[in-house]
This record gives C-alpha cells, structure tokens and sequence, in this order.
C-alpha cells in the first residue's frame, strides 16, 4: 500500500463516526425515537453507500476510515428495526404520492421536489429491501475487504470515559463489549477505538491496548498540549508511553464542515433542516404520517437555507444550485488541504498527514448535500498530489513516532467535557457511579453463576452499560428531547436495581426477566464477570 503513495507529498485521512443510542420499542406500535435510526438509513447511510459504488465503479480510489458503534451496528441487524424501517419507507412513499399531487397544484414551486423526495424513498426502500436484503453491514464490510473502509469501534454504549475514571472496571467492561460486539457482527477485530465526544484522560490508553487496538483520535488541543511538545503539531501522531498511537484532530478541515458561521453547509443555497412540511401542513392532512399526531419531521423540506433568522422567510430549495454550489465547497475543501500539505512539507522531515474526523450522520441528514461532498472531495483528493490513506497506513509507512502522553480533553464546546457533565445532566453520574459498584458487587458475591441468575446478571450488565450512554446528557444539556433522555437513564437504573433486589432476595421474575431480555437484546454474548477486578 505505501508504495503508492511515494510521488505523493501528504496523505489526509478522512473519519466518519457514525453512531446512535440503541432505541428498540417493541413494547410500542410505533416509537417516536426510533425515527432517528430511520432518518439515518435514508439521509446518510444509504447515500454514503451510493457514494462508495459510484467511486468503486469510475474507478476512483478512496481509502477512509468509518466507526460504526456497537448500538448502531446491533440496530442495523435487528430484525423487529429492520420490518420497522421497511414500514417507515412505505408510510413515507404513500406521503410522498400525497405530496406529488398536492404541490401539482397548490405549491408548483415545490412540484420538482416532491418528485424527488418520491424517488429518494422509493430508491430507498429497493436498495434496502432488494439490492442490500436489510443487511447494511455486509455492504460496509464488503468495502472493508476491497480496503476501501478502516472499520474501527468505539465503546460499548459511547460512554464518555472521563467521567467514570475512578471505575476502570467499567471502562474495561465498555472497551472489552465494544471489541467482542464489533467481531461478531463484522468477523474482523478493530485496530483502532474512537474515544466517544474524542473524551481522553491521561491513562486511558492503558485499557486501550490489551485489546490489541492501535490507535485512537484525539481533540487537536489533547496533542498540542501533550506533556511533551509535539513535534510536527497534529499532522503526525503521538506514541503514548505504552505504544497506543495517538491522531489529532486538524482544526481547519474540522472548522470548514463544522462551524455554524462559515462552514460549507451553512451556504444559503443548500437544502433547510429545520423548515418541514411536518409542520406546514394541515394536522388533519399531516397527522397520518407522524406519530400519534404530533407535529416532528418527515423529511420532506422545500427550503433552502436563506434566512437564518426567520422560517417563514426562506426561499424554495433549487437542486442545480445546490449541486454547483457543494462542487465549489468540495473543490475548495481538497485545495486548501493541498495548500495546508504544500507549507507542512516545507517544515516536516516526513508526510503530513490531516485527519479529518466528522460525526457520519452530519452527511446526509443535517447536511443534505453532505453525501456528494464526501464524493467529490475523493474524486479530487485523485487528482491531486494527495493521497486518502487511514491512520494505519500512515502506521505502515511511519512506525516510530515522539513519544508523549496527550492533555485531558474533549471535543464539543469549550473542549474540556463541559458538555457531558453540567448543571443540566451532573445528576446522573452519582447515580451510574452507584450501578457500577453494585455491580462490582454482585459479580463478587455471585462469581460463577448460572442459569437463570446468570440471565440476571448478564441482564444487569447490559443496563449498567446502556444507561452510560453519552447521548443521554448531551441531550440533557442541548435541550432537545430531554424527557426521553431522562427516563432512559432512570429506566436502566431502576431495571439494574430491580435486578440487584431480586437476586439480595433470592427471587428473579422469569417473565419479567425475559421481557427485559427481548427488549434490550444488544450484545448476546455479555458476561456480567466482566466487571469483576480480576476479569482479564
């Protein structure tokens, strides 16, 4: 692989971390949550796949990086999820013959993208019904194979582990799941982790290698303040002390795509998130096609962005536009990193390497253009002197690096992990806190059960493991669906503390046991004695 990349003078290695909470609802004919796996599948998941068959068949070459989450991955296979997508595309297609003869004649200014939005869900449910046969990951591994993908994991339920240091059998237990979870759904072990919100404290990378991954990504800040001044910035990576490479963040790329300000996919002309005709429309035309009549998304939006400030003030999408304006933004992206290379080479003794890592789900549902920008910007990075490369061909090229231990940090506001832990969510960490010792606990008083009891436990294990999922303070303190977050973490705590009752006493609940099992039916092979202090 390296040989190849000797007449070119950097290598930029782009990272799609594509994640969400594990939110399965059988016990509801619908659930309202479980749409942001469904607008995922259809906005980014599906079109960055189109993506990687468009580049595959013109020949381009591309090489990334992409962490699937072990929640994300268990959702993709599930089969009760995968019928509930395939419902949702159909209750979307029957909207979307709706909308076709509705715009006809009351809106012709969004006649064209009612066609559209038509033929992207029905496009849509043929791929995944009919060319992919609901199984996403084999797609996704079908692009690991050829070596177009890097698949690395993150943890279990993307804890962020700084706010549990005092537990390292918690964060074992998370690195140690995600591991196990991400071999059997991808037959591969990973070589890298990706830090859940890139949360790092001097001593994770100690959890980090027994595992055997290599690498992690960094907040640019964690390496710029490493204990030892980093030689070449964040365009090559920091050996920590114990070999567990390190890969920081490169703040121009991440502010090009990222920045509400001045990022590309603040450009006026692109599609509007927020305008919807989830909330346009008539109740009484509208109500069908949303859950239990209340007024959210559905994922047909006429708007583009124009006025920031005012809904009801934007101008009509126009996709030729758009299509000319992400062209310009993804050419504009690839010059400026040959620019950036063109300096750094003139300063390092070896190629530059700018890893840009963005959240997937940016692509495609918060950026609706995001998709043919990841496209592009591959089809130019070919053109130039340039090459896509992953963090472990940079590895293969470059096996000793400065060693150092990185800063405490984060990525997210302020970068110090004010997010995940304020006025607004620290509640919950005493309580977590509580689960985890409880469950040390339990494994030391029950250290070889089985049975129904080791049900119990392996069950017990589960829910102190979801309830640790970062999404539920970020959304605590983004104000966004807080009601539902609160009760998640509460639900898991109190079905942990159920479990925890019923064992002090000797009487599990069978039906109740199995009910729970259904339910929240991640990562079949768990073993409760992995929070035990000797466990590995």
């Amino acid at each position: 692989m390296i040989d190849s990349y000797t007449d070119k003078k950097g290598l930029i290695s782009m990272v799609l971390h594509a994640h969400l909470p594990f939110v399965r609802h059988p016990e509801y004919e619908s659930f309202l949550e479980e749409s942001w796996l469904f607008e995922a599948l259809s906005e980014t998941y599906l079109p960055l796949l189109r993506v990687f068959r468009s580049l595959e068949k013109d020949s381009v070459p591309f090489r990334m990086v992409m962490s699937i989450s072990p929640t994300l991955a268990s959702m993709l296979k599930d089969d009760f999820l995968q019928e509930r997508y395939i419902a949702h595309l159909n209750k979307m297609l029957e909207l979307a013959e709706k909308e076709v003869e509705f715009t006809k004649t009351n809106e012709p200014e969004s006649h064209e993208l009612a066609l559209m939005y038509r033929e992207l869900f029905a496009r849509n449910l043929k791929d995944y019904t009919e060319v992919y046969d609901r199984n996403l990951i084999r797609e996704f591994s079908y692009f690991h194979k050829k070596g177009n993908l890097e698949l690395m994991t993150t943890t279990a339920t993307h804890a962020f582990l700084p706010c549990f240091r005092e537990y390292p059998e918690m964060i074992k237990a998370q690195i140690l799941t995600a591991v196990e979870s991400h071999d059997r759904i991808f037959g591969v072990m990973p070589d890298g982790l990706w830090l859940p919100e890139c949360g790092y404290f001097p001593g994770l990378e100690e959890f980090i290698k027994p595992f055997g991954l290599r690498y992690f990504v960094s907040s640019s800040h964690g390496i710029l303040y490493a204990d030892d001044r980093p030689e070449y910035g964040v365009y090559g990576p920091l050996s920590c002390p114990n070999g567990v490479h390190v890969f920081g963040r490169d703040k121009a790329s991440s502010r090009a795509v990222w920045s509400t300000e001045d990022g590309y996919p603040g450009n006026e002309v692109y599609r509007d998130f927020y305008r919807d005709i989830g909330f346009d429309r008539p109740r009484d035309y509208i109500d069908p096609y949303t859950n239990a009549g209340n007024r959210v998304n559905t994922g047909f939006k006429y708007y583009a962005i124009t006025d920031k400030e005012d809904l009801g003030n934007k101008k009509f999408y126009d996709i030729s536009v758009a299509e000319k304006q992400v062209l310009a933004d993804a050419g504009d992206f690839v010059q400026k990193r040959v620019e950036q290379v063109e300096v750094l080479s003139g300063l390092m003794d070896r190629k530059p390497v700018i890893l840009c890592p963005y959240d997937a789900e940016l692509f495609g549902h918060w950026w609706f253009e995001g998709p043919r920008f990841i496209e592009e910007v591959f089809r130019g990075i070919a053109k130039t002197e340039l090459v896509a490369a992953t963090p472990l061909d940079y590895l293969e090229m470059y096996p000793h690096n400065q060693k150092a231990t990185p800063a405490f940090s984060s990525w997210g506001d302020k970068g110090y992990g004010q997010v995940w832990i304020d006025g607004s969510n620290d509640w919950i960490y005493r309580h977590l806190h509580k689960v985890i010792e409880r469950m040390m606990e339990l494994v030391e008083r029950y250290p070889d059960e089985s049975g129904l009891k080791e049900r119990a436990l392996n069950q017990a294990a589960r829910e102190v493991l979801l309830s640790q999922a970062s999404d539920w303070p970020f959304i605590m303190k983004t104000g966004t669906t807080v009601p539902y977050a609160v009760k998640r973490v509460k639900t898991h705590i109190h079905n942990f503390n159920f479990i925890y009752d019923s064992l002090c006493r000797n009487v599990v609940k069978t039906e109740w046991l199995t009910k729970l099992e259904k339910r929240n039916n991640l990562f079949p092979g768990i073993n409760y004695r992995m929070f035990g202090k000797e466990y590995l």
